[in-house]
């Protein structure tokens, strides 16, 4: 399977796009904003102009897209890519969704001869750009098979979790841990330096005990240096832990938590960082602009 489709251009999708340009495969691209495509052009992807002319002839659509709706639109609605996919192909979408809307979405593939993957992943731009994704995967294990050729340019790990939706209920679980990990830094590093502790000493101590994470290390590296170059948009971790507090909501979790670490997202947004990296959620503790 070579001729691939990526439909939405921005960080994530714009880098697997490349990636698979780098090796080697035959890419086109689409992107509602058509500017977002350019660069993939000049590195020799094809351009679409609708969705449903992107996917004429692919063997595997990859999509990485904002929310629900957006995945709706560009799968279903008019000029979508659903309807102009060839019987056999491979949809996978890698977008951070609610399994619900994954499910129905599964269901519209299948009635169409379409097979369908939800595979969305952990990892940021830096990941995207080298091939270092992880698939958190829904679906059956032939279509897994079809697509992982693709998969493999893409990531270092296919993990099958269930049926379809299995991959985005994880993802909103990933998600959710991710994002209360980062409110609550920002809420913690807002204390130190209110309280006129050397931040870069306290961080420091931090970081060696047992509050440390993967995602801690990184994110007080990011708010110490006021540094909020986009890897994840801010607005897209609120949608993140408002889908999450649903998805447990469906499983008679209350989760305070997520409402919430998502208030902290929306109120960063509101102060107009909603362009800078989940990081800044820090700024409006600080009162600054982040600049």
């Amino acid at each position: 399977m070579t001729n691939v489709t990526v439909l939405g251009m921005g960080i994530m999708g714009a880098g697997m796009a490349q990636r698979l340009l780098d090796k080697g495969l035959a890419v086109t691209v689409w992107n509602r904003n058509p500017a977002r495509s350019a660069p993939l052009g000049e590195a020799g992807a094809r351009i679409a102009a609708t969705a449903a002319e992107a996917v004429e002839g692919a063997d595997t659509v990859v999509a990485m897209l904002a929310e629900d709706d957006a995945s709706r639109a560009v799968w279903l609605g008019e000029g979508g890519a659903l309807a102009a996919m060839k019987a056999g192909a491979v949809a996978i979408e890698c977008s951070t969704l609610t399994a619900e809307w994954t499910r129905t979405l599964a269901g519209e593939a299948q009635a169409r001869g379409v097979r369908f993957l939800d595979a969305p992943v952990t990892g940021s731009r830096v990941q995207a750009a080298t091939g270092a994704l992880r698939f958190f995967v829904g679906g059956d294990a032939a279509t897994l098979d079809r697509a992982q050729p693709v998969l493999d340019v893409l990531g270092t790990e296919s993990a099958l979790l269930g049926p379809n939706g299995s991959g985005a209920t994880l993802k909103l679980i990933n998600n959710f841990l991710c994002g209360v990990q980062v409110a609550s830094l920002a809420e913690a590093m807002g204390a130190i330096e209110r309280s006129g502790l050397d931040a870069d000493t306290a961080v420091r101590l931090l970081n060696a005990g047992a509050p440390a994470s993967p995602m801690v290390k990184t994110m007080s590296a990011r708010m110490l240096a006021r540094e909020y170059d986009p890897h994840f948009y801010v607005p897209l971790m609120a949608k993140d832990l408002g889908y999450a507090g649903q998805t447990l909501a469906g499983l008679g979790i209350t989760s305070d938590l997520a409402a919430a670490a998502r208030e902290r997202f929306l109120t960063a947004e509101r102060e107009g960082f909603g362009e800078r990296d989940i990081s800044a959620v820090v700024e409006p503790l600080r009162g600054g602009s982040g600049s």
